[in-house]
Order: structure tokens, then sequence, then C-alpha cells
């Protein structure tokens, strides 16, 4: 058997949810259920370790720096010193 809810939004959020529903071109029902599998889909996966949670992420970001990965305490550093000489001006 289906499951009705009934939910009083704050105009703000109900605002958004009616244009998602004008771009998507869905019903409210659709896009609440939408957003619904899509929080509690991911709080199933939110347990482990981090890096599990992030996996899909690593190595996908170019930071057009190309010995990041084998100098990354000079640049870490550096920016560091940066940061503390912009503090005493």
């Amino acid at each position: 058997m289906a499951t009705q809810l009934t939910v009083r939004l704050p105009d703000d959020l109900g605002r958004a949810l009616k244009a998602a529903t004008r771009r998507l071109q869905r019903r409210n029902s659709d896009i609440v259920r939408m957003a619904l599998r899509e929080f509690l889909g991911g709080a199933t996966h939110a347990s482990g370790r981090p890096v599990e949670r992030v996996r899909g992420l690593i190595g996908s970001l170019e930071s057009g720096v190309p010995d990041l990965a084998t100098r990354h305490r000079d640049y870490i550093l550096k920016s560091l010193t940066r940061r503390q000489g912009s503090r005493g001006r």
C-alpha cells in the first residue's frame, strides 16, 4: 500500500519547488519523491570511511599544477606564508 503524506512548506521552499516543477516538467509529488530518494538513499552511503564517500571524485579534478602530488608540501607552506604576510599589513 502506498503511503500518503501532507507537508506544509515555507514560502521560499514552495517557490523553489514550483520553479523545479516548471523546469523539469514534473509534478510536485514526483520532485518530492526524487528528493526523498536522493536524501534517504544518500544516508545509507554516509556510513563508512570518508574516503569511501568521495572515492568517485578522487582524481576527477584538474588543479592546473602539474607537480601538485609530488610538491604538495611546498605549495601548502607557500600558501600559509602568503596568508601570514598579509595579516601584518
